[in-house]
C-alpha cells in the first residue's frame, strides 16, 4: 500500500470519527496557541522595545544620582546617603567635557501638570520637563512645527515652551495655531515657539505628553534643594560609547570632588542597559509560555491517545478485514500512526493560525510591529509530530497485533 493510500484511509477514518477528532484537534490547537501566541507577543514586545530604545539614540548615555538618593544599609549600618546633581555641577561638567560630543543637562519638574489655553484645558497628567538647547537633538525629538529654543533664552529663563503634539490638538483646533500663542503650564504663563513631533508607534517614551522649558526657567518655578539634574552625553558613534563613559565618569568624579578610591556617588546609564533588563525579564514569560503550552499539549496527547485506541477497538473487523486482503502488520500500524499524526498536525496548524492572531492582537493594542514566528512555526509542527508519534505508536502497536482469524468474528 502506497504512503498516499495510507493518508486518504487515515482522512477517511478521521471523517468517520469527526466530533471526537475535533475536539482533539482543538485541545492540541489551545496548547500551541498558548505557545506560538505568548511568544508571537513577546517577540514583537521585544522588536517593539528594540525600537523605542533605538529612536532613544544608541550613541548616548546619563550620568544620573545614583540610586534614589538613599541606599538601604546593612547589618544595621547607618544607609549611605547620595547626593543630588546640582545645577552648579552640571554645568561644570559640560563647560569642562573635552571629549567630542554634545552634553545636554536637563531637570524633570513633574508629571502631574496642567496646561490651559483660553478655556481648554488638559487632564493634570502632563508631564514636565526642563532642558537646554540640546535637549532635543540628543534626545531624538524632532520638532513638528515652530523652533528650538535659542542659547540666549536657556540662559535668561525666557518664558517660552514646547509642547507636545497631543498637547497642541488638545487646546487648538490645529496644532500649527498653538504657534506664538500664550498657554498657562500650572498657572504661570508662557509663549508657544514650537510643536514637538509626535512619537508615533513606539509608544515607550512619548514627546506627546510633554512640556518641555528653557532649564533656567524650569529651574526658577521647579527647582528645590533637592532637585537633581541629568547629564547626558551624546557621542559620533556607538563603538565611542565606552571610551566616552571612561571620560565622563572620570570627570564627574572631579566635579563631584571625589577622592580617589572613594564610592562613586552617581551613575552612568546607558538606553541599551535599560533595554537589555527589559528584554531579560521576557524570558519568565517565554519560560511560563512554554510550561502552560506543554501540559496542555500534555492532555491533548492523552486525549488522542485515548482517541485512537478507542478507535482500534471499535475497526476490529476492519483491520481484520484489510489483513485477510493482504495487509501486513507493518501496513496496519503505519496507517494508525499516520491516524495520529494527521489529527496532531491539523490541530497544531489550527492553534498556529490562532497563535499568530492572538499574538499580534496583544502587539497591535501595545502599538508593537506585526510579527511572523517563523522559527515558532517550524517549532510547532515539528511538538505536533513528536505528539502524534508518542500518542499514536501504542494503539497503533495494538491494531497491528489485532489477530486476522479473531476479528473477522469479532462484532
Amino acid at each position: 500500500m502506497q504512503f498516499s493510500d495510507n493518508i486518504r484511509l487515515a482522512l477517511n477514518a478521521i471523517r468517520s470519527n469527526w466530533l471526537r477528532t475535533v475536539l482533539t484537534c482543538f485541545i492540541i490547537g489551545f496548547g500551541i496557541m498558548a505557545l506560538v501566541g505568548i511568544l508571537t507577543a513577546v517577540d514583537a514586545i521585544k522588536a517593539s522595545l528594540s525600537s523605542s530604545f533605538a529612536t532613544m539614540g544608541s550613541n548616548n548615555f546619563d550620568i544620573i544620582q545614583r540610586g534614589t538618593g538613599i541606599k538601604i544599609g546593612r547589618r544595621g549600618m547607618r544607609p549611605d546617603k547620595y547626593k543630588a546633581i546640582s545645577y552648579d555641577q552640571a554645568l561644570e561638567f559640560k563647560e569642562r567635557f573635552a571629549y567630542p560630543a554634545k552634553v545636554s543637562v536637563s531637570m524633570s519638574c513633574g508629571g502631574s501638570s496642567t496646561v490651559k489655553y483660553l478655556s481648554e484645558k488638559t487632564n493634570p497628567n502632563i508631564m514636565v520637563r526642563a532642558g537646554d538647547e540640546n535637549y532635543l537633538a540628543i534626545a531624538s525629538i524632532d520638532l513638528w512645527a515652530g523652533r528650538n529654543f535659542s542659547e540666549n533664552e536657556v540662559r535668561t529663563g525666557r518664558n517660552v515652551v514646547l509642547l507636545g503634539k497631543k498637547i497642541a490638538d488638545e487646546l487648538f483646533r490645529n496644532a500649527s495655531e498653538a504657534i506664538d500663542k500664550v498657554i498657562s503650564v500650572d498657572n504661570r504663563h508662557y509663549l508657544v515657539v514650537g510643536v514637538l513631533t509626535s512619537a508615533g508607534s513606539t509608544g515607550l517614551f512619548s514627546a506627546d505628553d510633554m512640556v518641555l522649558l528653557p532649564l533656567t526657567a524650569g529651574r526658577k518655578v521647579y527647582a528645590n534643594p533637592k532637585t537633581t539634574y541629568t547629564l547626558t552625553v551624546q557621542v559620533a558613534g556607538t563603538y565611542e560609547i565606552d571610551l566616552a563613559t571612561a571620560e565622563a565618569e572620570g570627570m564627574m568624579r572631579q566635579v563631584r570632588r571625589l577622592k580617589a578610591g572613594e564610592e562613586p556617588d552617581f551613575e552612568v546609564a546607558k538606553s541599551d542597559k535599560i533595554a537589555t533588563l527589559l528584554l531579560e525579564q521576557s524570558s519568565y514569560v517565554t519560560t511560563a509560555a512554554t510550561l502552560i503550552g506543554i501540559i496542555t499539549l500534555l492532555g491533548g496527547a492523552i486525549g488522542l491517545m485515548n482517541i485512537m485506541l478507542v478507535s482500534v477497538a471499535e475497526r476490529i473487523r476492519e483491520i481484520g478485514i484489510c489483513k485477510a486482503l493482504g495487509a501486513n502488520s507493518r501496513t496496519i500500524l503505519t496507517q494508525f500512526l499516520l491516524e495520529a499524526i494527521v489529527i496532531c498536525q491539523i490541530g497544531g496548524i489550527l492553534g498556529i493560525i490562532m497563535g499568530i492572531l492572538a499574538g499580534n492582537g496583544v502587539s497591535l493594542i501595545l502599538n508593537g510591529p506585526f510579527f511572523i514566528p517563523w522559527l515558532w512555526i517550524i517549532g510547532g509542527i515539528l511538538i505536533c509530530l513528536i505528539v502524534g508519534l508518542v500518542s499514536g505508536i501504542y494503539p497503533a502497536l495494538r491494531a497491528a497485533a489485532v489477530d486476522p482469524i479473531e476479528s473477522l468474528r469479532h462484532e
